[in-house]
């Protein structure tokens, strides 16, 4: 099959399968006489199991750790044992930081508890008094992007 017929059977755009070939999560394919990527059944399989990894929020590197062993079936899977609680650990932290943020939006929000004119808005009035964040906990980003406090 050609990249748009893969795309299509994964829900993955083309652009995201591209990238996880740049990335090597995804081998480079054949190419036909006319020089069309063409894709096998494997590729589809090898593409779900990157696209549910993701939905789990995974990173590119949990992904790339997690092939490698799936690619050894021979080998021991105790570090996707490690891989996972790690991964865990991060959710657990990203859920901290997240209750924190709505506990700073809310407090943000209670400045203004009516409409009134934007010169009178109190929240309008705190972000623009340069007022310092809320301390956040050492180490945490400050604000909570993607896997593990990257930016997507």
């Amino acid at each position: 099959m050609k990249i748009g017929e893969l795309a299509s059977a994964t829900r993955t755009s083309v652009e995201a399968i591209r990238h996880y070939e740049r990335e090597g999560l995804i081998t480079a394919p054949a190419r036909s006489d006319a020089n069309y990527r063409v894709y096998g059944a494997g590729d589809v399989e090898r593409l779900q199991f990157i696209r549910h990894c993701r939905s789990l929020d995974m990173a590119l590197p949990e992904i790339r750790a997690l092939l490698r062993v799936k690619d050894d079936p021979a080998g021991d899977c105790g570090d996707v044992d490690d891989l996972l609680d790690a991964h865990i650990g991060h959710v657990v932290a990203r859920i901290r930081e997240l209750r924190l943020l709505e506990r700073q939006l809310k407090t943000l929000r209670a400045k203004c508890p009516r409409p009134d004119a934007a010169a009178d808005c109190g929240i309008l009035r705190h972000l623009t008094d340069g007022a310092a964040p809320a301390s956040r906990p050492a180490g945490t980003a400050s604000h909570v992007g993607g896997p593990h406090g990257a930016r997507r």
